[in-house]
């Protein structure tokens, strides 16, 4: 028997004790629950070194409790309980790290707003969290054969959020096709979460010349703060910088 390895992640602890407990009833499904991001993350490299990775995580889109978009997901460091937190930066992150896991995303409302952002960011289904388990066990199923599962009364707000994110896509990556190859560079920079010293060191430019660089990025995108060119950023597909030691940079493959 074909056993589907599932990590459910979710910060409220009975909840995902509860859900881990009625999945693991199941003959074919092996259960792990994360309480928050950071530990899901480690679960996931834990299983990764061991050649046991998970087939499906099980995402609260609350997680954390964190707006998306408002900071890129980074890297946590070690015994960091900061950092990628949001469920939905989790799905990216997760996606961007291990493609070949599946992800669902457990609501317990309907927000098409938000179901249309866990599917740009790569999950592959929402559910509400009060289904049974039964349509939970087949979403996990139907998301293992590269399914898309949504509530059917979420799919025209879906699809208008989508067309909404593509015409904003469209109109953002105009704008950063507008910026010199040098503020492209330090906008990834600011992706990163890098700040003006940082950015100086790291591209061997003096702190002032930065400054400059950053205030024509603000300009030319028309906005008036770094997490709003981030966040325009990320809309146009401009990811983080991956960064070297320093006075290296090298940009991510990741959007």
């Amino acid at each position: 028997m074909v056993r589907i390895r599932v990590l459910v992640v979710d910060d409220h602890r009975i909840f995902a004790e509860s859900l881990a407990a009625a999945l693991a009833a199941e003959p074919d499904v092996d259960v792990s629950a994360a309480g928050s991001g950071p530990a899901a993350l480690r679960s996931l490299e834990r299983a990764a070194a061991e050649g046991r990775r998970f087939d499906v995580l099980l995402v609260d889109s609350d997680l954390g409790g964190n707006v998306p978009g408002v900071r890129p997901a980074v890297p946590v460091q070690e015994g960091n309980e900061e950092g990628l937190v949001d469920g939905i930066s989790l799905v990216a992150g997760v996606r961007s790290g291990q493609p070949g896991v599946r992800i669902v995303v457990l609501a317990e409302k309907d927000d098409p707003r938000r179901a249309a952002l866990a599917l740009q960011a790569g999950a592959s289904g929402w559910v509400a969290k009060d289904c049974s388990l039964s349509r939970l066990l087949n979403v996990i199923r139907g998301v293992l054969r590269d399914e898309t599962h949504l509530p059917p009364a979420l799919l025209t707000g879906v699809l208008r959020e989508l067309t909404a994110a593509r015409k904003h896509r469209t109109e953002s990556e105009r704008l950063v096709e507008s910026l010199t190859p040098r503020e492209r560079e330090v906008l990834r920079c600011m992706v990163a979460g890098l700040g003006r010293k940082a950015v100086a060191e790291r591209l061997f430019l003096s702190p002032h010349t930065v400054r400059t660089h950053m205030q024509n990025v603000l300009g030319k995108l028309g906005v008036h703060s770094t997490l709003a060119a981030v966040a325009l950023a990320r809309r146009a597909g401009v990811g983080p910088v991956d960064l070297g030691p320093a006075g290296r940079v090298e940009e991510s493959t990741s959007a």
